[in-house]
């Protein structure tokens, strides 16, 4: 699918921005202008943003009670000799999470004496706590468990927690539950404000702000700072794609300064190896996100059983650590090759699919490896603008199940999509970017086609593929160092602030060459990369490029191109170099978008706005219910030429349990009335988004009443007889109406830009 391409507008930097910016950097022009796009123009944050030492922290103490309920409860284990464990998850985020929890935490509590972690396995069990392990831990004697990047919603594994006599605290950043559950703390920064300093952590930074506390509490205990563990911090922060502004750009500046520094002192020597082994020096969130996160991350994806991870990430044996580095480097070289295969795999699927009937990709096979689909449904989705769900199919377990993982893409709220089939769905957990899910195999065309009705009723045609867009034009003379030094004011990039991309325009290629990876004994994996030199005339001499993940031939020769890259310098080889993203044949109709916030005007909560009517913007009075009615909404204000004016208040604020009665009581009047309900009025009432209101209404059947609906009706008729089942629907129900309130209250609260960066 052709991918459309735009430029960001240069809007007109004021002169006194330049000036400060020039402080930083003496040209400064590239610099200012990105910045300006971004939204960093107070100047107060742009010594925050670009200088660490200008940023003030935020205290552990803002996650309020709940910390101190933490801190307390670690004390009197320690005062009373108890056994902790540290419960973790297993991709790069939990693995680093863990590795914080346990060597902070093996300051206060005598590591493999008092003090052990379980990591659970990848490809046997799920994320989070399960009884099993739970039991095990039991029997050892353990009476607290500290959780991190996980155990938010494990409602029923606590309760079994409870019974056995351990207590939980739990440390985590994903989804909350209707209702606190009965742990002694849940230490999430999902309680606070969408605009509050801590509220974008990763598990890894919530896990070390637990440990900071415990510093602050007890700053005579432990023998080391609790500086050394910020390189694990900016690891998993990087890994995990958290959105690097507040605290979590202030701890991955802080955590790249310690890596670069360690990787050469080799206080961790298991990084130090890994560091090696990818060719990379540390002082760049680049060496986490293609270097130590995808390597750490391929353990579990292949093997399963990724906990040898915190040994290589904390231990101190150089040998051993060395020896496990290397198991890591041959689980990545392997996982490159299945992703490689998999991808074709799919690829051939879908070409005997109907794409132009197809708003999303759900694929299905008994031979796909199941640690791997997450990153090739990424691929996919991108590539073909379409949210995408690729599922293994278990064909010994009787019935077959299918497990698989899905990706989003264009801002389509996956966590939304999916769980709009939740009969469907043995099990599911996520976020509105990514999922995991189960199902019984018979029932994938039924969910297929669930999603495809739910996707063409919300976006009312068949989505694109993604624009991609270019920060700056540049030229090849341009590009070296001192445009790599600007640039590089800016990292660390990752979400929420991307590394810039540069459009060359009219450029050709040379010294084209195919290599492919050699894995550690030697042999060559099928992930190919393509060097090249990458020219347009503005100077005799070519600039060296790579392209990641293709082949020789894919890549034209013959005519001028445009192409988009990211500018990067090779610590190995020790020159610059591009890194190639995007190239399509010359094109003078590219689009451009001015600055990236200017479309979207901030009204709320200003009432002499949102009364007066203008042809300057399309006026939002209605909090939107998810990001579908946001996108609507934008797309409409675009298709007419004007900027989008949010011009509402806050809802009103009550419990999801007072929403949900109320939902019962007018099912208890349409079956007494005999009336039909409009779905638009139901949503207004309820004050819910079409997701909840599924649920809400699902859960209904499990009090015995007969649910119909059509396309705009709502039809409610029975006796309330509650099935067995009625609980856990109810449960599910207030869950969905939280998550719904969360998400209006995220579009009150949210700062504009915010907004703006993510509907694109």
């Amino acid at each position: 699918m052709q991918d459309d391409w735009e430029i960001l507008a240069a809007d007109a930097v004021p002169e006194w921005f330049r000036d400060a910016v020039r402080g930083y950097a003496p040209d400064g022009r590239y610099l200012a202008a990105l910045l300006w796009q971004r939204g960093i123009r107070d100047l107060d944050n742009l010594s925050g943003f670009l200088d660490p030492d200008c940023y003030v922290p935020t205290s552990p103490f803002a996650f309020g009670n709940e910390m101190e309920w933490a801190i307390a409860r670690l004390q009197q284990a320690r005062d009373d000799d108890e056994r902790v464990a540290i419960w973790g998850d297993f991709d790069a985020d939990g693995i680093t999470a863990t590795s914080v929890l346990w060597d902070g935490l093996g300051e206060f509590f005598a590591p493999r004496d008092r003090l052990s972690y379980l990591v659970p396995d990848r490809l046997r069990e799920s994320h989070g706590l399960n009884s099993a392990g739970l039991d095990r831990l039991a029997a050892a004697g353990v009476t607290l468990v500290v959780t991190c990047d996980t155990g938010s919603t494990n409602l029923a594994e606590i309760d079994h927690a409870r019974a056995l006599g351990i207590d939980i605290i739990v440390t985590d950043h994903h989804a909350l539950p209707a209702a606190r559950t009965d742990v002694v703390a849940i230490v999430n920064p999902r309680y606070l404000p969408s605009d509050h300093p801590l509220h974008h952590l990763s598990g890894v930074a919530v896990a070390y702000k637990l440990v900071e506390a415990l510093y602050e509490r007890l700053p005579d205990v432990p023998q080391r700072p609790l500086e050394h563990l910020l390189d694990l911090v900016a690891i998993g922060l990087i890994a995990d794609l958290v959105e690097l502004k507040g605290d979590c750009r202030y701890l991955a500046q802080r955590g790249i300064d310690r890596l670069k520094t360690q990787a050469k002192t080799h206080d961790r020597p298991g990084v130090a190896h890994l560091l090696g082994l990818c060719q990379r020096v540390g002082d760049r969130a680049t060496d986490i996100s293609f270097g130590i996160g995808p390597r750490i991350n391929a353990v579990s994806r292949i093997h399963g059983d990724a906990s040898f991870c915190i040994e290589l990430l904390t231990g101190r044996d150089p040998q051993h650590c060395r020896e496990l580095a290397t198991a890591a480097e041959l689980a990545n070289g392997r996982r490159r090759d299945l992703q490689t295969d998999l991808v074709k795999a799919v690829k051939a699927q879908l070409a005997r699919v109907d794409l132009s009937t197809a708003d999303a990709i759900v694929l299905a096979d008994p031979q796909w490896h199941g640690g791997i689909l997450g990153l090739v449904a990424g691929q996919i989705a991108q590539e073909y603008g379409r949210p995408t769900i690729l599922l293994n199919v278990d064909e010994t377990a009787d019935p077959a199940i299918a497990r698989g993982s899905a990706r989003s893409v264009n801002n389509i709220d996956l966590y939304e999509l999916v769980t709009s089939q939740a009969p469907l769905l043995r099990s599911f957990g996520g976020h509105p970017y990514a999922a995991g899910m189960s199902l019984l195999a018979e029932n994938v065309p039924l969910f297929r086609d669930g999603l495809q009705q739910q996707l063409r009723q919300r976006l009312g045609a068949t989505p694109t593929a993604p624009t991609v867009t270019a920060d700056l034009a540049v030229t090849v003379a341009e590009l070296g160092k001192d445009l790599f030094r600007e640039l590089r004011w800016l990292e660390p990039c990752g979400m929420g602030n991307p590394a810039p991309k540069l459009l060359v325009r009219a450029c050709w290629f040379e010294a084209l060459w195919r290599t492919n990876y050699r894995d550690l004994k030697g042999g060559k994996t099928r992930y190919p990369r393509t060097t090249f030199e990458l020219h347009d005339g503005s100077t005799d001499r070519g600039f060296p490029g790579i392209w990641w993940g293709h082949a020789v031939d894919e890549l034209p020769t013959a005519e001028r191109h445009d192409a988009i890259v990211e500018l990067d310098y090779n610590s190995y080889s020790r020159r610059y170099e591009v890194r190639l993203l995007a190239v399509r044949p010359r094109s003078d109709g590219l689009g451009v978008r001015h600055d990236r916030h200017s479309w979207l005007l901030d009204w709320r909560d200003r009432s002499e706005d949102c009364e007066r009517t203008t042809d300057e913007a399309v006026v939002l009075h209605d909090c939107p219910y998810d990001w579908r009615d946001l996108s609507t909404n934008a797309r409409r204000a675009r298709t007419h030429d004007r900027k989008l004016a949010l011009a509402y208040s806050a809802p009103e604020t009550r419990s999801p349990q007072a929403t949900w009665e109320q939902l019962v009581g007018i099912a208890k009047f349409l079956c007494r009335t005999g009336t039909v309900a409009r779905r638009e009025q139901l949503r207004t009432k309820l004050d819910l988004g079409d997701r909840a209101l599924d649920v809400g209404l699902h859960a209904l059947e499990s009090l015995g009443l007969t649910v119909e609906q059509t396309a705009d009706a709502v039809a409610v008729s029975g006796q309330l007889q509650p099935c067995d089942d009625a609980e856990a629907a109810i449960s599910q129900a207030l869950e969905a109406i939280a998550e719904a309130q969360f998400r209006r209250e995220f579009f009150c609260r949210a700062p504009v830009t915010t907004l703006a960066d993510a509907v694109g």
